[in-house]
């Protein structure tokens, strides 16, 4: 029996699931029919099918709903969820008022549908303000944080 007999994927309902995963601005999305399984995740804008989460990578400009920041680069979610300042409760957080980041660090971690999504820098600089609390819900394009 070949691969294809195997699993017969249906690219239009991929298509659906990606478009879905658009539109509510999910990370992930998993759909089983008996023992058949399929997961998607958006990683920088494109589908990709994988088996373990994947960090999500942060657009450097400001969404139209995102709060108006003074001076700096807003990092704004991309997801609902809730958001975490630690790794875990009580920890230390990834990053305070007046650190310095470089391009690739964890500055906060959003949880949407029971997984854990890394939100890195998308370049360095000084963290001016945080906008957020500490397990608190987020919307998708609103600030985290500036970065100056």
């Amino acid at each position: 029996m070949s691969e294809k007999e195997k699993f017969d994927l249906d690219t239009a309902f991929v298509r659906k699931l990606a478009k879905l995963l658009e539109e509510t601005g999910l990370s992930e999305i998993e759909y089983a029919v008996g023992d058949k399984k399929i997961r998607c995740a958006v990683t920088r804008g494109a589908i990709v099918h994988h088996t373990a989460p994947a960090p999500v990578a942060v657009a450097a400009a400001p969404t139209v709903d995102a709060k108006p920041v003074s001076n700096g680069t807003p990092i704004t979610s991309p997801m609902v969820g809730t958001v975490y300042m630690a790794s875990s409760p009580g920890g230390t957080p990834f990053v305070k008022i007046g650190d310095t980041v470089k391009a690739g660090d964890t500055l906060v971690i959003i949880e949407a549908m029971k997984v854990m999504n890394p939100i890195k820098a998308a370049k360095g600089g000084k963290v001016v303000e945080i906008l957020v609390s500490d397990a608190t819900p987020v919307e998708f394009g609103e600030t985290l944080l500036v970065i100056a």
